[in-house]
């Protein structure tokens, strides 16, 4: 192009003649004289190359991709090679690089087109569980990272579980909606077993909600929304944000002493990651959320109930099989059917208005509490003497002292024999009113009264055990004497 630009510049502004220019540039006549009629050069091809090869070639891969698309797996899918082989095997002389065209062309024609999008205030989260390794007792194991992304402000709401099951999904959100302090207009999803029903059809509009997530979405009347299957750029902000977190703030491997610790730990990162990231419009993340606030929908009067309930058969042990663990609940229970309100931390369990709680254990494992067979073990001494190291850990003071006392003034079975007779009046009566005489009585004792300080203990307990509103009434004791006159009277009769 530089070349034109001198031979015309020479010709028609130098006014120098062609002959000059041709011999001053090592060109011929000719080329400077195309050069003056045409601006600019444009490449001719004389003998144009046939497209009919290639156009056939088009044709039959077309025909190919239908005709395999049965046949495929996504280990096993079509591959440009393949294709070639086969158009070679035809008869078609195509090369590769002319199929691998044909497909690139064809990639493009179906690729999405992306719509840039815009958030108002309120309008919309983004909700995903992503996979984290944690360290806790010097034990990595992994756990599932819980993120809902208010899209309008990018602020952030997270929480570890052990889980990626619904009892997880659904308490997330009660803590979510609890931590933002509103409920956003629409959340969106991709197509979690936790939300639709694993028998749905997701390829429409509509999906089939499970019942308890059903029931959550109307609770706090927000529009759950769906990701389009296998597109998961669909809610491409959670998606890349929990990424983020995981690069950034996860690594290295997190260590605390309990899940839930290492939650909270992130999140208040997160919030004071908040405080000063800014948009491209120079505004903070905590600032736009503050504008969200005002239009959240309001949490409703009472939290939605996101805990699992069963009915369960108590064991003749007084003892309840949940998920493969084992829980005590008072022996009175024993054989009886109680409800269990399962969490994602606490089980409670609950029979004619009296609750019994645990903190969950795992899978194989027992959390049992030997308050829950003080009567039992009131008139089983040997049991006492088996359990007495954990009973007296759940006891308490003064009871430890007492136990070291008895054990070693009068031996294990004695001081069992004694202890279960302490229990049986703990079973009826206020226990801290038993601490507090035992207390007194441990600070007065001597080591050789082990046994008649118990016996002080339980004889003070027995003579208060009636109400203090029922002590004015007098009642008559009765005798043998007294039954024998009402059997004559009734054989009068």
């Amino acid at each position: 192009m530089d070349q034109v630009h001198i031979v015309r510049h020479k010709v028609l502004i130098e006014k120098l003649s062609q002959r000059q220019v041709a011999t001053d540039l090592g060109l011929s006549r000719n080329t400077v004289s195309k050069y003056l009629s045409v601006p600019e050069p444009l490449r001719q091809v004389v003998n144009p190359r046939s497209a009919t090869v290639g156009l056939k070639a088009a044709a039959r891969i077309e025909e190919l991709l239908v005709e395999w698309r049965d046949r495929t797996t996504a280990k096993q899918h079509i591959t440009g090679s393949r294709l070639h082989r086969q158009l070679r095997e035809e008869g078609i002389q195509v090369g590769k690089t002319t199929v691998y065209e044909i497909l690139r062309q064809k990639r493009i024609l179906r690729a999405e087109v992306f719509i840039p999008l815009f958030y108002q205030p309120a309008d919309c989260a983004q909700v995903d569980f992503f996979e984290v390794t944690v360290e806790i007792d010097s034990i990595q194991r992994k756990a599932w990272k819980f993120l809902m992304r208010l899209m309008y402000s990018g602020y952030d709401f997270v929480f570890h579980y052990w889980a990626c099951d619904q009892l997880s999904f659904l308490d997330a959100h009660l803590r979510a909606f609890n931590f933002f302090g509103g409920v956003p207009h629409r959340l969106v999803y991709d197509n979690l077993s936790a939300a639709v029903g694993l028998k749905a059809g997701l390829h429409g509009p509509q999906r089939k909600l499970t019942e308890r997530f059903a029931a959550l979405s109307s609770h706090y009347l927000f529009e759950p929304c769906f990701a389009r299957p296998g597109e998961g750029h669909d809610k491409g902000g959670v998606e890349s944000r929990g990424r983020m977190i995981r690069l950034q703030h996860l690594t290295p491997i997190p260590v605390g002493q309990s899940l839930s610790q290492i939650a909270t730990g992130l999140q208040q990162d997160l919030m004071s990651q908040a405080q000063t990231a800014k948009n491209a419009e120079g505004q903070t993340i905590i600032s736009r959320f503050a504008e969200e606030r005002e239009v959240f929908k309001p949490l409703p009067a009472t939290p939605f109930e996101a805990r699992r309930v069963r009915t369960l058969e108590v064991s003749s042990r007084s003892t309840v099989q949940v998920e493969g663990a084992t829980y005590s609940v008072p022996s009175r229970w024993a054989r009886q059917e109680v409800t269990a309100l399962i969490g994602v931390e606490e089980i409670a369990f609950t029979r004619a208005g009296e609750t019994q709680t645990h903190k969950r254990v795992e899978k194989g494992a027992k959390s049992i509490r030997y308050r829950h067979y003080l009567s039992e073990l009131a008139r089983k001494p040997q049991a006492v003497g088996q359990v007495a190291p954990r009973l007296i850990e759940e006891l308490g003071e003064p009871f430890g002292k007492l136990w070291e006392l008895l054990y070693a003034t009068h031996g294990g079975l004695e001081a069992a024999r004694t202890l279960a007779r302490l229990l049986g009046v703990i079973n009826k009566a206020d226990e801290e009113s038993v601490r507090q005489l035992l207390e007194q009585a441990l600070s007065e004792t001597t080591s050789s009264r082990a046994i008649s300080l118990v016996e002080q203990v339980v004889s003070t307990i027995k003579e208060v055990e009636v109400p203090e509103s029922l002590r004015a009434y007098e009642i008559e004791q009765a005798s043998a004497k007294d039954y024998d006159l009402l059997l004559m009277e009734g054989g009068e009769r």
